[in-house]
This record gives structure tokens, C-alpha cells and sequence, in this order.
């Protein structure tokens, strides 16, 4: 394979607060699968990945959990990485924004930015959002709230370092009408021009003095570098970026990278800032930045505050790395959003790898096996038009998958390779080997067909590698050959005739139960409510009530038990929750009762989270008449236990016991 020239690909680094979930998971497997394609097809690719470690969010963690801020993002950076290496990524540096070698060049930049006036020191005074760790204006929130992530922001004043955005606004607007492919798609260029940059650019605060987990300012030690300035810049001190012109050749070989692929939420800082910053030091600038879309669940955007949250090692050790890789692959379009669940990556699963992919695998081996010992042979007895499409379908394939990838559209990428498969499924149905068995004279056409899947078999596979590795490997193994180059692609009969396949398939692909993916969800649903009660109860600690309390309250009239039958009680699990906007007291449920999911509003906020909600298991009147509160439609109640003082505690089974059971 000709080398083709470097190529440098990077991901947005990962935010160590926490355990990534299978949303996040998608781009660092989305951008493997365009690292082992370009590989594939000659280039010398460097992929970088890594973790984006500083900032007071960090530090309040870090107090929390009662170790050190390094500590803290030392174990989370390894769940990350863990988790990369769980899913066969073939990133070719991890790099840490706590490296050592980073923070010193991120200190060199700032130091270069301020001697040549680009920064500056200030005061600001704004509206702070602490989990995204930026400023806002009263203009720019949301409904009162950060524009970013919905949450609550609150009144802040600290005197800090400014970089001067408005100097380079005009020459980054001028840069991105004259090269139409540096924002990719084209809706996040629009949203950027028109939100952002056409209508002016303000300063933006570069250091922060209110906590102190992050780079220090070299030469002002009561500032910390700003996570954005820090974050970003990676991307060049990773390959050997030096602030004061020793930069690496390796930096001089991969820079500017070919592209930057983020998610579509952070694509601000990629396309503004970013550029802006690497204008004022003098490189040139990224040659791409895609803003990939989100992996939703059950189609609203996954969160841990929202119940919603699914871990891609959970979901590979149940299906398998690589029809985790597959199903975010190809459910994820260019520019709209995916959806996951574990029901619909089963029925991926059995539909497109095991009866597809597997089947074509397992039955051409077999025949192989059953009609001539496992040997095949071209015998170069063809069936003019039958034969010519098929070979047609294979040979063209790598153009078509090539033209996609081209433009990122890796879904359809995927979906052409298993054209080819299904293409080799219909040739089988069309020549009926097992019919030709039967006639001693068809013996030399039999093993021409079974060459011919065997070919195409080995083409898909080779074309299969960069997105599903382990299994490209395992369907090539099992032909006893090996994956075919890419510039070998067209080429139909490479394969060696009188080759001899494995006596006994593997099955790559089992097909699914759909009652053992509940089972499993359930089981694991269970465990996270488990581990997230026991976090409640330890921070609990002494307030709880001692055995021996007791009150008593006013009696009510008795009733009847013909009265008592009219109520429906049934436990719900509690799968979402959120504040009701209108309402400082009210929260709204999302409430699992058997197979239906009710909506419930409960003046509860004074006494749980949204968080503390998810996952609780709780006693549920029903049927009770709908109605609407605060402008929100409620569809039952959930029922309390108050106290003398107005606590309120939600009352929940003993025992571990089934959404919908009946109480009785």
C-alpha cells in the first residue's frame, strides 16, 4: 500500500468528573473507525485522545470524595482509558491535560499571549454556571438558566486574565467563508456565523482565581489557567508544540490536524475559540472540525440526573465489543441525532450481525465443509449474469464505502459493507447449492459458488476491519487467509484456490433473547439503585431517626373496606425526574408501573433531587383522577411518610419487588 502523507485526527478529550456513558463512548469509536480506514488506506495516522482534567468542578469533587484533586482525576483518567481499551480504540497517544510537558506549554502560551497584548487582565463580574465552568450574560441564558446544560447559575465577581476575541473575529469569519469544509456539517457552520461571530465577539475570561485546581499563571500565582485554554490547546502540545519555536518534527509533520471531532454541544469553543487562539500564536489552523450529533436514550439526551444513563461496559459485556461498535456506528446518521436502548441494539444484533453477517458465515464454511472437505476451489464454471453481479456488488464496494467515508458518513459506510453480505445471501439463494449437491455434474459449479461467497466473504470482512475489528479477524481466520489491502479491493480471486477453511464454524453471533436483555437491564438497573441508596444512607449518617421515635396525628373518619377497594396502590420505579419549572416545591416523575410509564408531580423538591429520585422504587396511588399542577399534568401520587417537623420521606416496599405489584 502506497503511503499516502500523515494524517492527524483528534477527539474532544474527556471531562473527568465521572464515569463516561455510552453517549460519550460513541465519538472515541466513531473516531477509531476513521483512524483504522485511513490506515487501511495508506495514510500515516497519528489519533490522539485523551482527558481533560482541571477546573473547579474537579475540585469540588475531589472535596467530596475526601482525596486530592490528583487522586481523584488519576482514577477517573484510568476508568477512561480502561474503557478506550475495553472498546479496541487504536488511539496512538493518551494525553492528560495534568502532564507534565502540557502544563508547561500551557504556561509558555499564556505567558507569549500577554507579552504580545492579546491578553490582559481585567475583572469580571457575571452570571457562573460551575459544571460547565463558564460565564454568562443576562442575555444569553435560557429561560433564567445556563444555555448549555440547563442548570442553575448564580452571580460571580473575580478579577481575572481576558483574551482579546474581537481582534481576530473578522480574519476567523474570513476564514471560514473561504473554506466551506472547516466546519462540517454545515448546519454547526450556520449556528456558529450567525449565533456567535456575525453578531460580535466579546472578550473572553482566560484565568480564574476563585479555586485553584489548575495551571497557575506563572508569573500571577493567585490566577489559574482557564480550562479552555488549557483543554484546548492539547491538540498541539500533544504532538510537541513549543510556545518559544522548538517545536518537534513530529509536530511539523501532523500539524494542522485533518480534523477535530467533537460533539455538536462544544463545537463553540472548536470553530471560535480555538481558531482564535491559534491565530494569535501564529499556526495555521485545523483543516476540519466536525461536530458529530448525540446518542440519545429514548430520545432525549442521556443524563445520570435524568435516570437515563447506559455504560458501554455493561452493554460489551453482554453483546460483545464489537456489536456495541457496530450498533453506535451505524445508528448514529451524519447530522441527526441516535437512539440506543439495550432492546434496540438486540434486535440490531439479531437482525443484521447474526442472521445477516454470522449466517452468510457459518453456512458458506459449512458447505464448504459438507460438499468438498473444507477445501475451495474456483473450477472457473460461472453463470454469466448471476455471477457478474455479484462479483459487480464486491468490486464496486470499497468505492461506494471510500466516497462515504470521505465525507464522515460512516452510517452509510456500514450500510454499504453489508450490501455485500446481503448481496452473498441472495447469490446463495439464487444458486441453490444445495440443489447442485445433488447433480455429480454440477460438481465444478458448486465449488465455483462456494469460491465466489468464500471471495466475497473475505472483501466484505477486509472492508469491515476498521469497524469491527475482533470480528474482521475472526471471519478471515476461519478462511484460513488473511485481510485484503485496500488498493486490492477491485480485485476479484485473490483468494487462493484449493485453500482450506476451519473444520468447524465459529458462531460470531448468537441470536439474542429478548427476556435475557430485560433481565440483564433490570439486573443492572437494580445495582445502580442499590449502589446509589447506599450513597444516600452514608450520607444520611447520624440524621437519621432513631428506632424509637414515634407520633401520633389526628384520627379520620373509618371507612369501609368497599371504600379502601376503589384505591389501586402498585409500586413504581422512578426512571426520570426533573423540577418543574413554574414551581419552587414541585418535582415531576417519570414512573414505571408494569408495562406503563405514568407522569407524577409531587411537592417533594424541599426534600429530594431530581438525582435522589432516579432509580427509587415507591408506592403509587394509580388511579387517582388526573390533574395539573403548575402548568404539568400529573397521573397519580406517590405517597410519603411526614414527620412532626414536615420532613418528608417516600414510602417504598421492604423487599425487593417488581414495577407494577400489586399493594394489597
Amino acid at each position: 500500500m502506497q503511503n499516502k502523507g500523515p494524517y492527524y485526527l483528534t477527539t474532544a478529550i474527556a471531562y473527568t468528573s465521572g464515569k463516561p456513558h455510552i453517549g460519550n463512548n460513541y465519538e472515541i469509536v466513531l473516531a477509531d473507525s476513521i483512524a483504522r480506514f485511513k490506515r487501511r488506506q495508506g495514510y500515516d495516522v497519528f489519533f490522539q485522545t485523551g482527558t481533560d482534567e482541571h477546573g473547579q468542578k474537579i475540585e469540588l469533587k475531589a472535596q467530596e470524595a475526601g482525596v486530592t484533586p490528583k487522586e481523584y482525576v488519576d482514577k477517573v483518567a484510568g476508568v477512561i482509558r480502561g474503557l478506550c481499551d475495553l472498546m479496541n480504540i487504536s488511539y496512538d497517544k493518551f494525553i492528560r491535560t495534568t502532564d507534565e510537558d502540557h502544563e508547561r506549554q500551557v504556561q509558555k502560551i499564556f505567558r507569549r499571549l500577554y507579552d504580545q497584548g492579546d491578553i490582559y487582565k481585567g475583572a469580571y463580574e457575571g452570571l457562573y454556571c460551575t459544571p460547565c465552568e463558564s460565564f454568562w450574560t443576562e442575555s444569553q441564558l435560557v429561560d433564567g438558566k445556563c444555555p448549555d446544560c440547563g442548570r442553575e447559575v448564580k452571580p460571580a465577581k473575580e478579577e481575572a486574565y481576558f483574551f482579546r476575541m474581537s481582534k481576530y473575529a473578522d480574519r476567523l469569519i474570513r476564514h471560514i467563508n473561504e473554506h466551506p469544509e472547516f466546519i462540517q456539517p454545515v448546519s454547526r457552520k450556520n449556528e456558529m456565523m450567525n449565533n456567535f461571530l456575525l453578531p460580535g465577539l466579546q472578550d473572553l475570561c482566560v484565568s480564574r482565581t476563585s479555586f485553584k485546581w489548575g495551571i497557575p499563571v506563572d508569573f500571577d500565582d493567585k490566577h489559574v489557567v482557564y480550562v479552555w485554554l488549557d483543554a484546548l490547546t492539547n491538540y498541539i502540545t500533544g504532538i510537541g508544540y513549543d510556545a518559544d519555536g522548538a517545536s518537534t518534527d513530529q509536530y511539523k509533520k501532523f500539524w494542522p490536524a485533518d480534523l477535530h471531532l467533537i460533539g455538536k454541544d462544544i463545537i463553540r469553543f472548536h470553530t471560535i475559540y480555538w481558531p482564535i487562539f491559534l491565530m494569535a500564536l501564529g499556526e495555521p489552523l485545523p483543516k476540519q472540525v466536525f461536530g458529530h450529533p448525540w446518542l440519545m436514550m429514548g430520545g432525549g439526551k442521556m443524563s445520570k440526573s435524568k435516570g437515563n444513563v447506559i455504560y458501554v461496559d455493561d452493554l460489551a459485556d453482554f453483546f460483545g465489543v464489537d456489536a456495541v461498535r457496530y450498533y453506535v456506528l451505524h445508528e448514529t446518521p451524519y447530522d441527526n441525532d441516535g437512539n440506543v436502548t439495550w432492546e434496540l441494539i438486540a434486535e440490531r444484533t439479531n437482525s443484521d450481525l447474526a442472521n445477516v453477517l454470522g449466517n452468510l458465515v457459518n453456512r458458506t464454511i459449512s458447505m464448504s465443509n459438507k460438499y468438498f472437505g473444507g477445501v475451495v476451489e474456483d473450477k472457473g464454471v460461472t453463470a454469466d449474469v448471476i455471477d457478474k453481479d455479484l462479483k459487480k456488488t464486491v468490486c464496486g464496494a470499497y468505492g461506494r464505502v471510500a466516497d462515504k467515508m470521505e465525507t464522515l458518513r460512516v452510517a452509510d459506510a456500514l450500510t454499504e459493507i453489508f450490501a455485500v453480505f446481503k448481496r452473498c445471501n441472495k447469490y446463495i439463494d439464487e444458486t441453490e447449492p444445495w440443489v447442485l449437491a445433488k447433480d455429480p455434474d454440477q460438481a465444478d459449479r458448486l465449488s465455483t459458488v462456494l469460491y465466489n461467497l468464500t471471495e466475497g466473504i473475505v472483501i466484505g470482512a477486509s472492508l469491515l476491519e476498521p469497524f469491527m475489528p475482533e470480528t474482521a479477524e475472526k471471519i478471515v481466520s476461519q478462511f484460513h487467509t488473511s485481510l485484503r489491502d485496500f488498493d486490492q479491493m477491485d480485485q476479484f480471486g485473490l483468494y487462493p484456490s484449493g485453500n482450506k477453511v476451519t473444520d468447524a464454524p465459529e458462531i460470531l453471533f448468537a441470536r439474542i433473547d429478548m427476556k435475557e436483555v430485560e433481565k440483564r437491564e433490570e439486573e443492572i438497573a437494580a445495582a445502580q439503585m442499590a449502589e446509589a441508596s447506599a450513597s444516600q444512607a452514608a450520607d444520611a449518617g447520624s440524621n437519621e431517626n432513631g428506632p424509637d421515635q414515634v407520633m401520633d396525628i389526628e384520627a379520620k373518619p373509618e371507612i369501609t373496606y368497599d371504600d379502601f377497594a376503589k384505591l389501586q396502590f402498585q409500586v413504581g420505579q422512578i426512571i426520570s425526574c426533573e423540577a418543574v419549572p413554574k414551581s419552587k416545591k414541585l418535582l415531576c416523575s417519570q414512573v414505571k408501573i408494569g408495562s406503563q410509564v405514568k407522569q407524577i408531580v409531587s411537592g417533594i423538591r424541599a426534600h429530594y433531587t431530581p438525582e435522589e429520585m432516579v432509580g427509587k422504587k415507591v408506592m403509587v396511588l394509580v388511579n387517582l383522577k388526573p390533574a395539573t399542577l403548575a402548568g404539568v399534568l400529573s397521573e397519580g401520587m406517590l405517597l410519603c411518610a411526614e414527620d412532626a417537623d414536615g420532613n418528608l420521606a417516600l414510602v417504598a416496599p421492604e423487599k425487593e419487588m417488581p414495577a407494577g405489584a400489586e399493594i394489597c
